[in-house]
């Protein structure tokens, strides 16, 4: 209940910023003065603020929702030697890898996973969960730190951000030019809007943005492929290996969804359902990695 308080409350406070965004920009409606065709700059503007807008705002707040979603705690000062060893791997590959030092943090749950997030590469969020801690190896726990402190130096999480904006952006725009064409050339609504235009308007949503979806959903499953090679790269092949073959036999629950595409694991698909998986299966990136030798 928590969980879905804190998702709702988030999603509230961003649509509050970007309706007073929208005021400030002057951009009221979208039809003209005369109410009956569309303002297309306004359109493209409305569209805009809360497709780029949404996803740009969610991925400033990724950290601050990160720790509250799972209550990861940021070691602050290592208190035992886990958390020390932690703290200077993370420290090692980031310079490594050229970003700054990113809070390194423990969320307390079973799953073997661990979560890399923030709107910067040199002031990123980088997570495990104690089941990871306790299951994995050192060798194995290094290998997954490589791959999330990859994700960040490739500027994994701004891409994202910025390819689900862009997207959103269209699907936003093209909805409400559908709606509007249903409105007025189907139901020969001369002014305004009726109910035609929403109810087209969010049922071409809703198909749009599942569409928009594989797209956004490919680009998360090709970024893992590299940020395998980033882990191999900074902890070795063969580590990198053995933590994908550990989490094989691992089956963990995925993280939340607002998460799901920063984790080192995703869910299991087949079928269709794989055009949304935000993670390659297991089995694929193990093949990709041997491949490289």
């Amino acid at each position: 209940m928590k969980r879905i308080l804190l998702f709702l409350a988030t999603n509230l406070a961003i649509m509050v910023v970007l309706s007073i965004t929208l005021r400030i920009l002057g951009v009221e409606r979208i039809l003209d003065e005369q109410g009956v065709g569309l303002d297309m700059t306004s359109l493209l503007i409305f569209a805009a603020v809360f497709g780029m807008g949404g996803s740009f705002l969610s991925l400033a707040m990724s950290k601050w929702t990160a720790k509250r979603f799972t209550g990861a705690q940021v070691i602050e000062q290592p208190r035992t030697p886990e958390e020390r060893w932690l703290v200077e791997t993370v420290q090692r590959q980031a310079r490594a890898a050229g970003i700054g030092m990113p809070e390194v943090a423990i969320y307390d749950a079973p799953d073997v996973n661990a979560f890399a997030t923030g709107m910067s590469r040199n002031k990123a969020l980088v997570a495990v969960s104690t089941g990871l801690l306790r299951s994995m190896s050192r060798d194995e726990a290094e290998a997954v730190l490589g791959h999330e402190v990859s994700h960040v130096a490739n500027g994994d999480m701004i891409t994202l951000a910025l390819i689900q904006g862009v997207v959103n952006t269209f699907v936003i725009f093209l909805s409400r030019v559908v709606g509007h064409f249903v409105d007025r050339v189907v139901f020969k609504n001369e002014r305004g809007h009726g109910p035609a235009f929403w109810v087209t308007a969010i049922v071409a949503e809703l198909v749009l943005g599942i569409l928009a979806s594989i797209i956004v959903m490919w680009f998360s499953r090709r970024r893992e492929f590299r940020a395998d090679a980033g882990g191999a790269q900074l902890a070795g092949r063969q580590k990198m290996i053995g933590a994908l073959e550990r989490l094989a036999q691992a089956h963990s629950a995925p993280l939340p969804d607002q998460l799901a595409a920063f984790g080192i694991s995703g869910g299991i698909a087949h079928g269709l359902k794989r055009l949304f998986m935000t993670h390659p299966p297991l089995e694929e990136r193990i093949a990709a990695l041997r491949a490289q030798g």
